[in-house]
């Protein structure tokens, strides 16, 4: 029955991979489900994982470990067809694409087995289109006060450097105009008003901290986290590639600290600062919390709220699903000190592009 549980997890994540504009890994996850219900290589690959959470989403565990393997060149087979390679795939090619991805299954039991241990970790930059029109609303509301970015959740820490990007729209355009990391078309039928209003009076931000937590964090500097890092992105995403590299890049350059810790511990050490405005930020982190864990960083959230004042004011963004409609776009949400939470905005899961609510 186990098997059978884990094979059902693959054809779910294979749907989802097919929604999201991903037929390589579509095609590839439907046949790993196969294979895991015959017991060929990827069911010994996944042997002890068969009934794990579905949030420790052990199928993308081992796309990440074989994609690694790829992008390293040790699976120049299967790298032809992998876009983010230099390759190509077509849906006549998932036959040979299959053959080769079982080969190095097969063949790299060992590494993938301890990549299993890896949490999938994108730090997807897209999504800082919705983090920097909330933190650009935040400051708009605080009058332009000096930003200290606080994040959880963070990663690599990659986009606590999100006002150093371009955002780009119809008719909008935030950000170093050379900035290595660019998010074109990043609104639906243009930007909305209060974005503009917003962008127009602070073309450009002091961002004076740059902290966060992760419970494994990443160092965008070493080679390895790095490797993890452009594994997680899907390798016919090659435009979330280009904005991973960008953003590596702009990570070399521009200090941030993130630390190894969960939420709620970390954020008990913050507390807000006279003449700043503090954002505690977080995209797509929040499934992966536990509820009690969750509770106190709710907890945590109301006493910063509570403590902050007009000098030093308080300011939480999200970019979350909707926690009761399975819909395939994430909200923006902002909660200014002990004010009342608004949604500002919608967005495709990887941030690109966003509309108005």
């Amino acid at each position: 029955m186990s098997r059978e549980q884990a094979a059902a997890a693959i054809e779910r994540q294979a749907r989802a991979c097919a929604a999201m504009d991903a037929g390589l890994y579509a095609d590839l996850l439907t046949r790993a489900a196969a294979d895991v219900r015959a017991g060929g290589p990827c069911a010994t690959v996944i042997t002890g994982y068969e009934d794990a959470p579905a949030d420790d989403v052990v199928s993308l565990r081992l796309l990440g470990g074989v994609h690694a393997l790829v992008l390293s060149g040790r699976a120049p087979e299967l790298a032809r067809f992998y876009p983010s390679a230099g390759g190509a795939y077509r849906p006549a090619d998932a036959p040979a694409c299959w053959t080769a991805f079982q080969t190095v299954v097969e063949a790299e039991h060992d590494t993938l087995r301890r990549w299993l241990r890896r949490p999938p970790q994108t730090n997807e930059v897209g999504r800082a289109n919705l983090l920097l029109a909330g933190l650009l609303h935040a400051v708009y509301e605080a009058g332009g006060l000096p930003v200290r970015l606080v994040e959880l959740g963070a990663s690599g820490g990659l986009n606590l450097r999100a006002d150093e990007f371009r955002v780009e729209a119809a008719g909008f355009a935030w950000g170093p105009a050379d900035s290595p990391v660019r998010l074109p078309d990043a609104w639906r039928g243009g930007a909305p008003d209060w974005l503009r209003e917003a962008a127009g009076t602070y073309p450009e931000l002091t961002v004076v901290e740059r902290i966060g937590c992760d419970l494994t964090p990443l160092d965008p500097g070493d080679p390895d986290d790095a490797l993890a890092l452009r594994a997680y992105v899907w390798p016919q995403h090659t435009a979330r590639a280009a904005r991973l590299t960008g953003a590596l890049e702009l990570a070399r350059r521009l200090p941030a600290r993130v630390v190894a810790a969960g939420a709620a511990d970390f954020l008990a050490g913050i507390t807000p600062r006279p003449g700043t405005l503090t954002v505690v930020w977080h995209s797509v982190m929040r499934q992966y919390v536990p509820a009690e864990e969750w509770a106190r960083v709710t907890a945590e959230l109301d006493r910063l709220a509570a403590a902050g004042s007009a000098d030093a004011p308080v300011a939480h963004l999200s970019f979350e699903p909707h926690p009761r409609e399975a819909r395939n776009a994430f909200e923006l949400r902002a909660r200014l000190g002990r004010g009342a939470e608004r949604l500002l905005a919608e967005a495709h899961p990887h941030g690109l592009p966003a509309w108005p609510t």
